[in-house]
């Protein structure tokens, strides 16, 4: 399995070690990894949270028109 490093900010790293101290994982590896793969699970579910729209859509009706939207 490859290894990956990295830095997390503080608050992070204290909610993995009170996890794995409430006994929810075995370990802070085991925590990362779980944690990690729900998280990709959960981005692949909903995506990307993007506020960019293709410009004027909202602005102006889809077929080009203030008042007109087609569906």
């Amino acid at each position: 399995m490859p290894k990956v490093e990295i830095t997390v900010p503080e608050h992070l790293e204290m909610q993995i070690a009170q996890l794995v101290d409430q006994g929810e994982f075995v370990n802070r590896e085991e925590a990362i990894e779980d944690l990690l793969a729900t998280g990709l699970k959960a981005y692949k579910t909903s995506g990307p949270m993007d506020d960019e729209r293709e410009p004027g859509l909202e602005e102006e009706g889809m077929m080009g028109h203030e008042d007109e939207y087609v569906f």
